[in-house]
């Protein structure tokens, strides 16, 4: 573990809201453990070991019965702790991997078997290296016939130009914490209308309403600032969020969050019980288990 890294909250708090049956957290992560499934030697930083146990746990104590289990860069191409957390789940997990150019159809109907349903595209400059457009083209010429969708993480100053290049994904496209407005700017800004008037203009477009902890300005724990934007994208593209964890959490700076805080945010940007089991039921349940 960097020296730097911040690992996750010991012993997150009992959320007072409690999630309706069969809610999905559809944005979390495996790391390791190193012995058994090894930091790849690109990553841009080495966390706390995080593993399967762990997050199992975690998604019982906070009520949650299943969990998206999304690739991160620590692990680079080698989805093993992924498939291995998959495969362990009883089919109460699915999965988000990352892959190169050279991924076989063999090697993807494997991924598939064990319960991945998407690939990741990350184009946050300060965790990856820049990938040219067409090699992820390539790649998701490959997944289309899987059914699978993609995952993209960026920042929000990067959207005009990654706009384009979103445009021509043949798949359902899932945006990683709302493209990562910046708070400070206010939900009216261009910057983060941009990204609204993206998900008003194409379907095919869905949002994380996740990470108020990465977000917010105000901080926890009620992380008043971000509540704002996730609503605004619950009431007017109620079938297309989905809301995650993100634990444990990979290179926090500001603080380490309660995971419980984060489930009490939840009725305030999904303002009904309607808006609340498509946030967290209907809409993972749609996107990850259609079979």
């Amino acid at each position: 573990m960097d020296a730097d890294y911040r690992p996750f909250h010991p012993n997150p708090s009992k959320p007072a809201y409690t999630p309706p049956p069969g809610a999905v957290d559809a944005h979390c992560h495996v790391f390791g453990p190193a012995d058994r499934f090894p930091y790849a030697p690109e990553r841009k930083y080495t966390p706390c070991d995080a593993p399967k146990e762990r997050l199992f746990a975690l998604r019982d104590d906070l009520g949650f019965a299943r969990n998206v289990i999304v690739q991160a860069t620590c692990h680079g191409k080698d989805n093993r702790a992924l498939v291995d957390a998959l495969k362990a789940s009883n089919g109460l997990a699915r999965g988000v991997a990352s892959v190169g150019p050279s991924i076989t159809e063999g090697e993807l109907a494997e991924l598939h078997e064990a319960g991945v349903r998407g690939v990741r595209f990350n184009f946050v400059k300060r965790l990856v290296d820049a990938t040219p457009k067409e090699v992820f083209l390539g790649i998701a010429d490959k997944i289309a016939r899987f059914g699978w969708h993609i995952v993209v993480y960026f920042e929000a100053p990067d959207l005009d130009d990654l706009t384009p290049f979103l445009r021509e994904l043949p798949t359902t496209i899932v945006v990683d914490h709302m493209g990562r407005p910046d708070i400070a700017k206010g939900v009216d800004h261009p910057q983060f209308q941009k990204f609204v008037a993206l998900m008003a203009e194409n379907p095919k477009v869905w949002s994380k309403v996740s990470c108020p902890e990465r977000l917010s300005v105000q901080g926890p724990p009620s992380y008043d600032d971000v509540v704002p934007f996730a609503r605004l994208l619950v009431d007017r593209f109620t079938d297309r969020v989905l809301w995650g964890t993100d634990w444990p959490h990979p290179n926090m700076t500001s603080h380490m969050p309660d995971d419980g805080h984060l489930v009490d945010v939840i009725p305030r940007i999904a303002t009904d019980e309607a808006k609340r089991t498509a946030l967290l039921v209907d809409n993972p349940m749609r996107l990850y288990w259609s079979e």
